[in-house]
Order: structure tokens, then sequence, then C-alpha cells
């Protein structure tokens, strides 16, 4: 095995993906941007939930808000739903695992705030339970997914936005929403506080 050959494969995998969602995930970034910057204007809040590496961009994108970006400003609601072992346990113990982000959005979400559910394939049962949740409670949302959006898709109403990654290796997939959830953090940020850096 030459593992540099490899190495370079990787590197080219990654490159040729982002450089198909640049052809085709601009307008969908933009209009996440757009609802969750007006969400934070109205003070309201982002809620974010996902599993395994899922989860971490969660806290990831929920850090970014709560601290900051690329520039100093002011602290943004940020909340993942990933990250309170003792409640995602005991709704795991006493209830289902699928119920542990929908038992979170029910209790902590309001009308106007968004929720940001990621998963790489688009079937995940607890981030679309979460989804059902939102939109019963007038929450808004925005999915970020892959190869053919999966089950979720279909539960998405205007004005939530899909940001569907072109791609079916999930790997890469989650290195699109990496990217994703930054341009997101970037426009939120430039909508909010302008050209102050």
């Amino acid at each position: 095995m030459d593992m540099n050959a490899r190495v370079i494969r990787l590197f080219n995998d990654s490159i040729a993906t982002k450089q198909a969602a640049l052809q085709t995930l601009v307008p969908a970034i933009v209009s996440a941007a757009q609802l969750m910057a007006k969400a934070l204007q109205a003070k309201h809040k982002i809620m974010s939930c996902g599993n395994g590496g899922s989860a971490a961009d969660s806290q990831h994108f929920s850090a970014e808000l709560l601290n900051r970006f690329e520039r100093e400003r002011a602290p943004l609601a940020g909340i993942a739903l990933t990250t309170d072992t003792s409640t995602l346990t005991s709704i795991s113990n006493d209830y289902e695992y699928n119920e542990v982000f929908s038992k979170q959005v029910r209790a902590l979400g309001q009308s106007g705030d968004v929720l940001l559910a990621i998963s790489t394939s688009g079937n995940s049962p607890n981030v679309m339970r979460a989804m059902e949740t939102a939109h019963e409670k007038g929450i808004q949302i925005v999915a970020l997914t892959g190869r053919d959006g999966g089950k979720m898709a279909p539960l998405l109403k205007a004005p939530d936005v899909e940001i569907r990654v072109p791609a079916k290796v999930t790997a890469r997939i989650q290195e699109v929403h990496l990217l994703v959830l930054h341009c997101l953090c970037d426009l939120i940020d430039e909508q909010l506080f302008g050209g102050a850096r």
C-alpha cells in the first residue's frame, strides 16, 4: 500500500466533494443563515442536535455562537442538545433513545427558535423526532443532510431549509458539513454585526 498516494486520493476526494457542493449549496446556505440571523436578532435561539460526528458538529456550532467565531462580538444564543449526559441517559433509560432530543426541544424550544438538525444519512430517528416536535412548537428547521436526504427531507416544510451534501461517503459529507457550519457562522456574524472585526 502506497500511503502517500492514499492520502493524496483522500485530499482529492474531499476537494471534489467540496467543489460539487459549491455548485449546489450556496443558495441553501444563504437562506439558512438568513433564517438563523433573523431568529437571533429577535432574541430567539438556535438549538442543534445530531449523533456521533454530527453531535460534535452540533457542539462546535453552538460554541461558535456562544463564544465567538472570527470577530469580537456579543455572545449569541445557541444550545447543543447533545451535551447533558444526565439528561441524555435519563431520557434513554426512562423512555427511549429516540426521545433524547425531542423532549429537550419540547421543554426548551419556543416559537421563533431554530432547530439545526444534523444527520449525514438523513435517517436518524431521534433527530427526526426532534424535527416533528419542533414543527409542533412553531420552530423552524435547518437540516444538514447528505446522500438523498433520507427520511428527514420529506419532514421539512417551508420556510425550513435543507442543506444536502451531494455525496455518499460519510467522511466527505461530514467535511462539507463543517465547512457549511463555518459559512453559517460567518454569514450570521456579517448580518448581525456588519463589518466590525
